[in-house]
């Protein structure tokens, strides 16, 4: 245990020791060592079909959803996949990685001078471990008692809108959850325990104190504010528009529509707030983010897909998803009884969307049904409910080439199966 223990402190201390070193000397985080990328290694046994998922028994799916996590949230691209294994072939200061990473990000996303970011495990971990660094700073002795929060602030304000299944990770640091509706409840809620104002992005119209104005109440009374902007991009500014709004801490899935690596994140922030969720996280052990482990290969993974991402053509790609869902469209009102519009939803998945409604007169099947049968089918083929609307919903913008027919012939012919 006291070896651990020592280990645990080395570390700790040395992270402390990079980011100060980093302040000073930045150059030498992102120096090589030269060596050449190995060639790809060829498969034999498990995967040498090309399918292993098939291999295991486990259907792949036609993903019309979207980023979504439970789907294994989106395709890397393939000099992601390279980059990421030219990472597995060395070893590495973790921590040292992290502190360079952040800093090639902060400056790729022009982000405002004090301001750095942390490559997590996703934007649950990067919520975590942001509140956590706020909780603790870079006490050792703090970091270590989460959380059990005695001598610490305790609570974080949200607006009762707010409230989803991801403040749970919040919750995980031993923080009480003060909800708010107005903001005369705010101005009641501070208090010399509050924390921090949390924002659920894609929330932001079901509230009635708005992004941007939530921001400036945190600068009011000197709380700092998080906003869990997780699925937000497109449109690609968001990676920068909070940080510049003033926002403390911003998380982002690294899985979604940046198509990162699907394990990491993005914690966007104040330098100062972003060494302490560090310091909060894996690697360093006896920390509540210990086990939400990013390796090298995400790390830098992370890194490289926020490149390619930044430099993407993204009216073009928004062009493209139309043109499949338009396509689809033409295909599947030529079934007597079904009709179509376009879309695109406020926050979150911020891209083109089909909604399918069919008179159920005709067609006798209801939208559960249809879903339930396509996911059923070969290809098995996932579709969402119609965002509260009725009948189907549906984007493009996870769909592989030539997917885009597939789904229109399979909705074609299942409503033509269902006709009365």
């Amino acid at each position: 245990m006291q070896l651990g223990s020592d280990w645990n402190r080395r570390g700790f201390l040395a992270t402390a020791g990079a980011i100060a070193g980093a302040l000073l000397s930045p150059r030498k985080l992102f120096s090589s060592n030269g060596k050449p990328a190995a060639k790809g290694a060829s498969v034999t046994g498990f995967g040498s079909t090309g399918n292993p998922y098939e291999e295991l028994g486990v259907t792949t799916v036609i993903n019309c959803e979207g980023t979504m996590t439970m789907l294994g949230g989106s395709l890397p691209h393939p000099e992601l996949e390279a980059v990421m294994a030219m990472a597995g072939r060395h070893f590495v200061s973790i921590p040292q990685l992290e502190i360079a990473a952040g800093k090639r990000i902060a400056e790729m996303l022009k982000l405002p001078e004090n301001y750095s970011a942390l490559v997590t495990s996703g934007a649950a971990a990067a919520m975590q471990s942001g509140l956590a660094g706020i909780l603790t700073g870079g006490n050792e002795a703090l970091i270590r008692q989460l959380p059990d929060l005695t001598g610490m602030k305790s609570e974080v304000i949200i607006q009762k809108s707010h409230r989803n299944p991801f403040d749970h990770q919040l919750r995980s640091t031993g923080v009480k959850l003060v909800e708010v509706e107005t903001l005369d409840e705010l101005r009641a809620a501070v208090n010399d325990r509050t924390a921090m104002m949390h924002f659920t992005n894609f929330a932001n119209s079901a509230g009635q104190i708005k992004v941007d104005e939530w921001v400036r109440l945190g600068k009011q009374y000197s709380v700092p504010c998080m906003n869990d902007a997780a699925a937000d991009t497109p449109p690609v500014s968001h990676l920068w528009d909070y940080a510049h709004m003033g926002y403390d801490l911003v998380t982002f899935s690294g899985g979604k529509a940046i198509r990162g690596p699907q394990c990491a994140g993005l914690l966007i922030g104040r330098q100062e707030l972003v060494a302490n969720a560090l310091l909060n996280n894996s690697p360093h052990e006896d920390t509540i983010g210990r086990s939400q482990k990013v390796g090298k290969e995400e790390i830098l993974g992370m890194v490289k897909a926020l490149e390619l991402f930044l430099a993407e053509d993204h009216e073009a790609l928004a062009r493209e998803w139309q043109s499949r869902l338009e396509m689809i469209a033409r295909e599947i009102t030529k079934v007597p009884g079904v009709s179509t519009a376009f879309f695109v939803p406020d926050i979150a998945n911020h891209v083109p969307h089909l909604r399918i409604v069919w008179d159920q007169a005709r067609i006798s099947l209801t939208p559960e049904e249809a879903a339930k049968l396509l996911r059923g089918g070969k290809p098995s083929i996932v579709i969402s409910g119609g965002e509260g609307q009725p009948g189907l919903s549906m984007n493009s913008f996870m769909l592989q080439p030539g997917e885009d027919k597939v789904v229109a012939m399979q909705l074609s012919s299942l409503f033509r199966e269902h006709t009365s």
